[in-house]
């Protein structure tokens, strides 16, 4: 389990293919204590240490996931926003995020002129899309934001403040960027609780 609170940002060292499977090399500075075995969010998506030497570090993306999520778009050079698993002596900054993506998203626009201004429309599928409330948690590349807008066409509008613009790789999304995204668990939980009420009467 995550926050969504972005702690660095890495970027890919190399992607090596392993037929049905991708290693990614990652380097980031700051994750100078990280261990094999740990679990990291890379852009959203709970992935396990294989190996830590600073600082680089390698995970590894099965076939699933890289159908599931945007890891197999990632070439070396790629920035990535990472977030080590949440502990009991951090601060809960964000909301629970499992690290468990539901889909892929598609940036619509990114208006804004000024950093305190900036707003983020995009395209959710549907199954997602129905799981969203108006001022609800929703994580987006791993980064946990309110849905300022829930929108027709399966669409929502997120506010993007100065500070998460500087500390993730939002600066970098355009129109028709493909993005992961995560639904509010507890939104999850209830839907399913929902259904089986449905079922039962």
């Amino acid at each position: 389990m995550i926050t969504g609170i972005v702690e660095h940002i890495g970027q890919v060292d190399e992607v090596l293919d392993g037929g049905s499977a991708k290693l990614f090399r990652i380097g980031c500075a700051g994750l100078a204590s990280l261990l094999p075995g740990e679990s990291i969010s890379v852009n959203g998506v709970c992935l396990t240490v294989e190996r830590a030497a600073e600082p680089l570090f390698d995970v590894t993306a099965v076939h699933e996931t890289l159908g599931l999520t945007t890891l197999g778009e990632l070439r070396a050079g790629s920035r990535v926003n990472l977030e080590r698993a949440a502990t009991m002596d951090r601060l809960f900054g964000g909301h629970i995020v499992q690290g468990h993506v539901d889909g892929v998203a598609s940036v619509v626009s990114f208006t804004g002129a000024d950093a305190g201004d900036r707003v983020l429309a995009l395209e959710l599928p549907a199954d997602v899309h129905d799981l969203c409330v108006q001022k609800g948690s929703i994580a987006i590349d791993g980064i946990s934001l309110t849905v300022a807008r829930k929108l027709s066409g399966q669409r929502i509008e997120i506010a993007i403040v100065p500070y998460t613009l500087v500390r993730t790789v939002v600066d970098e999304y355009q129109p028709g960027r493909r993005v992961n995204v995560e639904a509010d668990v507890i939104a999850r939980y209830v839907r399913e609780q929902l259904r089986h009420v449905s079922i039962s009467s």
